[in-house]
């Protein structure tokens, strides 16, 4: 009988650490840890591991630890439904994520139809919130408000005559559009409107494409790694007309694949840089994030998936804890101190506020913010 007791008690003390860990919050993270936007992916990783073990050290959220359940999507649509489909049966509370809009837009349905709250970071294309799904946010802005920026920067730098290249991305293609909307709109004249392949080596026959419809500004929408190539093409082939790009730019690695000289003048429109938020939570956080990993985030947009995380963990503290209520308190959600500024969110899950800013690249390769 004593053995048997012994037994016993062993016994529930083995089940004790099960008992506990049943009772942890798990959030998924979608991100592209692998594939041509690895960088970004493993800043968003860092990022919010850095965010729910802080979370974590100060007693969890309403008693109850946060587990992060990362899932690499490889910036590729058919892996990141995969991701999904991964996160959807893993006992998630909620999914952040992720960069790339066709990418998001591949997850969307999957976790739609679990029920799980999604909020994505780098996906600016404005049909994801035009779906009506209703548990779907995201950090981010869409590519209508960046469009009318964007449009507003050109006419206000006196240019005339702009060539309009984009990636046929959801992305890249939506922000093209929208621009071209609003160029059209203010009466200055498109004279180049096509498509290049992303992933390509050589951009000159787009190049000479674009010269031959003498443009005063080329306007490329896609992604920094095309942007890097056509900035170094256009200088070896001794054009020097200037280029501007949106916020996909937003990476150092484009001075890295262009090399200074040719990234010189560069300018783009973005929302801030890391190094210039100012507010007392993005300046500990920078602190926190340089302590850890002695570097600073590459760029905004796996900021932004920090900014998802405090969201969510806002509607955990206040009790909303199912899927159904998360989102409801998500889009009640207005002035949240976050990483990137102020969150909330309106009724289709679109982040509010304007924080745009234009950026220009020096000789040394900087990013310099430019006056309002």
């Amino acid at each position: 009988m004593l053995m048997l007791g012994r037994w016993f008690g062993i016994f529930a003390l083995a089940l004790l650490p099960l008992t506990a860990s049943a009772a942890d919050i798990k959030i998924g993270l979608m991100c592209p840890l692998t594939g041509k936007w690895a960088s970004e992916g493993q800043d968003m990783k860092n990022i919010v591991a850095l965010l729910v073990d802080a979370t974590n050290a100060k007693g969890g959220v309403a008693g109850k630890t946060i587990t992060l359940v990362v899932e690499d999507d490889a910036g590729d649509p058919r892996t990141a439904a995969l991701a999904a489909q991964k996160l959807a049966s893993a006992g998630v509370s909620a999914v952040i994520g992720t960069y790339g809009s066709a990418v998001t837009e591949a997850s969307q349905n999957i976790l739609d139809e679990a029920e799980l709250v999604q909020i994505g970071t780098g996906s600016t294309s404005v049909r994801l919130t035009e779906k009506g799904l209703q548990r779907f946010f995201r950090t981010c802005p869409r590519d209508d408000a960046q469009g009318s920026y964007a449009g507003k920067t050109i006419v206000q730098g006196g240019y005339k005559a702009v060539a309009l290249l984009h990636d046929n991305s959801s992305y890249a293609k939506g922000l093209a559009d929208e621009t071209r909307a609003a160029l059209e709109k203010a009466g200055t004249a498109v004279v180049f409107f096509d498509a290049l392949t992303p992933g390509e080596r050589d951009y000159t026959a787009i190049l000479t494409k674009l010269k031959a419809a003498a443009p005063d500004l080329v306007f490329f929408t896609g992604y920094y790694p095309e942007t890097g190539m056509l900035l170094r093409q256009k200088k070896e082939m001794g054009w020097n007309v200037a280029m501007m790009g949106g916020d996909a730019s937003n990476h150092q690695d484009l001075v890295k694949i262009a090399g200074p000289e040719a990234a010189a003048g560069y300018f783009f429109i973005s929302p801030p840089l890391p190094q210039d938020m100012d507010t007392p939570e993005a300046k500990d956080f920078l602190k926190a994030f340089k302590d850890k990993y002695h570097a600073v985030p590459v760029s905004v947009w796996a900021i932004l998936a920090g900014d998802a995380f405090k969201a969510i963990e806002g509607a955990l503290a206040a009790g909303a804890e199912t899927p159904d209520a998360m989102a409801a308190w998500l889009k009640n959600l207005k002035d949240m101190p976050g990483l990137s500024g102020t969150l909330g969110f309106n009724a289709k899950g679109d982040r509010v506020g304007e924080f745009y800013r234009v950026y220009s690249v020096n000789n040394k390769g900087d990013f310099v913010l430019q006056p309002q």
